[in-house]
């Protein structure tokens, strides 16, 4: 039997809840293997939690979902795409990575689905993530053209 590597996606309240996203996106770049997914195809990943964020900035995820998620064998959060598209980005995108790596010893994937055509053309225009920093958080999600237009709908 092949160990399965436990992992969580920590949705961000302000673009996924509040939209009420259907997880369709992140659960195809999951079982697909796409977009933050991509870099885990020779793992067998099981999903076990799929939780938001309570809000900006969110005591809950770090005394709560974090702790938790350590004491099940989570080893890798998968901070949705939505921190990445919503309007705008995440600004706590930093300190969750380093809340979860260093505080929790989890390791923290800035993205889950591939940015779909739509997302990226409004945020490239609008300069969102012309920061190395940005660059660096979308690295994950950024693929070929035709992938992100596969993920403007589902």
């Amino acid at each position: 039997m092949t160990e399965k590597t436990k992992i969580g996606i920590l949705l961000c309240d302000q673009h996924c809840v509040q939209t009420q996203c259907h997880g369709i996106k992140c659960f195809r770049a999951l079982n697909n293997r796409e977009g933050a997914f991509s870099d885990y195809k020779d793992k067998d990943l099981e999903l076990v939690s799929y939780v938001t964020c309570t809000g900006c900035p969110s005591g809950a995820v770090g005394n709560k979902v974090l702790a938790d998620w350590k004491k099940i064998g989570i080893e890798i959060v998968f901070l949705s795409s939505g921190a990445v598209c919503g309007f705008p980005p995440c600004p706590y995108i930093g300190y969750l990575r380093n809340l979860t790596e260093k505080g929790f010893g989890m390791k923290m994937v800035v993205g889950t689905h591939p940015i779909p055509t739509t997302f990226w053309e409004w945020h490239k225009a609008a300069g969102s993530w012309d920061s190395e920093e940005w660059q660096e958080y979308i690295k994950p999600t950024t693929t070929d053209e035709k992938t992100r237009a596969a993920y403007i709908t589902i």
